[in-house]
């Protein structure tokens, strides 16, 4: 099941090679990713219940957390449960219509986030170097509207790469290279010309992917100037406290995104290096999100507070 399908005009199936062929780390493998996988899913669902239940976290900046919550639940289990699958089974296929979905998915999701973060940063852009008119710029009908537009975005943007990568004929190999499908292992299959496809990637997603991280990086170019601005020691530290835990966030994914997509390719570098990389890019930065938030903002860790004082008070009633 596990061989290359050669002289194939139609692949039904492909073979996603895991992280590890070595029987004896699939177990250890195995009960690390549960164990991050459940951390990602109760960290970024208490963070969404506590924005939920508690009033004074019902603003646009709050709103926009709920959301990076969402997407850091759902980016992972668009990959985590069919890896985890395959390394307690061994069961390493995906049907042809299995992988479309998961790609599709998984780009989407992840460009949610970036056109989110984008948002993110023009949000505190605002609280911090327009304060007084931070009210009436982010309101809560522009807030939905700029949540629409990320989503919207992203969903179109995955299925114009979804599209033009599923239309390839693929007939060399039907084995990803790598523990999910995504786009460039997927592409790397194909015995018919990738040139649409890769031109896509590099036009569509350069301007979707490059406009959102010149608005973020602008919007932080512009919130540094303003804080530096500022005379008392204490009015600067309290500027940076409200973007410190986005700006991590920020420096979280480009760093991991820049070290899993663009650093140079490499004889040097192995399959296998090049899945523990993507790994951490998809599987580590999601759990580490909710613990940013938590241990950065007062707001967020007084409703957290909040929300386990009254399950444990219910729990004793």
């Amino acid at each position: 099941e596990e061989m290359d399908v050669y002289n194939l005009t139609t692949v039904t199936q492909f073979i996603l090679i895991g992280l590890s062929d070595l029987p004896e780390v699939r177990y250890p493998l195995f009960v690390g990713f549960v164990i991050i996988y459940q951390i990602t899913l109760l960290g970024n669902g208490v963070i969404l219940l506590a924005i939920v239940s508690d009033r004074k976290l019902q603003t646009p900046m709050y709103y926009l957390l709920g959301n990076l919550s969402l997407l850091d639940i759902l980016c992972p289990s668009a990959t985590v449960p069919k890896m985890l699958k395959n390394l307690l089974t061994e069961e390493h296929s995906i049907s042809y219509i299995g992988c479309a979905l998961q790609l599709y998915f998984l780009v989407a999701l992840a460009g949610t986030e970036v056109f989110l973060l984008a948002v993110m940063a023009y949000d505190r852009y605002v609280a911090i170097c327009f304060p007084l008119r931070y009210s009436l710029i982010m309101t809560k009908v522009r807030c939905v509207q700029l949540l629409f537009g990320t989503w919207a975005a992203g969903f179109l943007n995955s299925f114009v790469h979804t599209m033009s990568t599923f239309s390839l004929s693929f007939c060399k190999s039907n084995r990803v290279n790598q523990y999910y499908c995504d786009i460039p292992p997927v592409v790397a299959l194909s015995c018919s010309s990738t040139y649409v496809a890769e031109m896509l990637v590099l036009v569509v997603g350069g301007i979707f992917g490059v406009g959102a991280f010149l608005i973020t990086l602008i919007s932080y170019i512009y919130i540094v100037s303003t804080i530096l601005k500022i005379r008392s020691a204490e009015g600067k530290r309290k500027a940076f406290s409200t973007c410190a835990s986005h700006l991590l966030v920020v420096f979280l994914f480009y760093g991991t995104t820049i070290f899993t997509y663009i650093r140079p390719t490499s004889s040097q570098h192995s399959p296998g290096r090049d899945r523990l990389i993507s790994m951490l890019y998809g599987v580590i930065t999601p759990m580490l999100n909710p613990i940013i938030y938590s241990l950065r903002n007062t707001e967020v860790k007084g409703a957290l507070k909040k929300v386990l004082c009254l399950r444990i008070c219910s729990q004793k009633a």
